[in-house]
């Protein structure tokens, strides 16, 4: 016969027991998702940064192009300033891309196919320091295949003259006036004749043949 102690021990106990089988199991803990990889920037100076930025308007994988100034020291820089060779700074385009969509590599080759090389101190009709074409790398990976990229054209006997396009450290960049943004997007007629006249495409079909403009979107200014 059982006690009455015993019983109670048997209600007491219970509920922990029944709590040891009845307990849920722990939610499984969800793996984190990959966060995109944050988009990227590139700096180029070709010369013109119309041309520059439209150069690599519309191309996949590229978010936006802005137009500016970097390379010298002048903080917030004018176009009037820039334009007299009073800062140092080169007429460029920042870049902002996908990098799962559109590589650095990819990026160098459009430049390359869009610029004259091998010209010292301006590109096409334009003359002056403020439109010389250089690679600003924003660290060592970019700067490692700006150097590839320019062996692999050298190697590739393309060019009749050493190139003079420069490869240098980025610094910072600074966007030019609202009125340069977009400028051949949003001034089709007066870029148009600027590109004509300035003779920018008899140069890069002269030079590059049928890869000159390589990688952009075409355009009809």
């Amino acid at each position: 016969m059982i006690d009455r102690r015993s019983m109670l021990r048997v209600f007491v106990l219970l509920p922990a027991l029944l709590g040891v089988f009845t307990r849920s199991a722990p939610a499984a803990v969800k793996p984190a998702s990959a966060s995109p990889p944050k988009p990227a920037h590139a700096y180029f100076a070709g010369g013109c940064f119309w041309s520059t930025e439209s150069a690599f308007e519309g191309v996949k994988g590229v978010k936006s192009v802005v137009s500016g100034y970097t390379g010298g020291t002048e903080k917030n820089p004018s176009y009037d300033e820039v334009s007299a060779g009073l800062t140092g700074h080169y007429e460029s385009v920042n870049i902002t891309y996908d990098p799962a969509t559109i590589s650095y590599d990819k990026l160098l080759d459009i430049f390359w196919h869009n610029i004259d090389p091998m010209q010292q101190n301006g590109q096409f009709c334009d003359h002056g320091r403020n439109y010389r074409t250089a690679i600003f790398t924003l660290d060592s990976a970019q700067a490692e295949q700006a150097r590839a990229s320019k062996r692999k054209i050298e190697a590739s006997k393309v060019l009749k003259a050493p190139i003079v396009t420069e490869i240098r450290p980025a610094g910072a960049f600074w966007p030019a006036e609202e009125y340069h943004q977009d400028f051949a997007a949003r001034n089709p007629e007066h870029y148009g004749a600027y590109r004509v006249g300035c003779g920018r495409d008899a140069r890069l079909d002269q030079i590059w043949g049928k890869d000159a403009r390589r990688g952009s979107v075409p355009h009809t200014f």
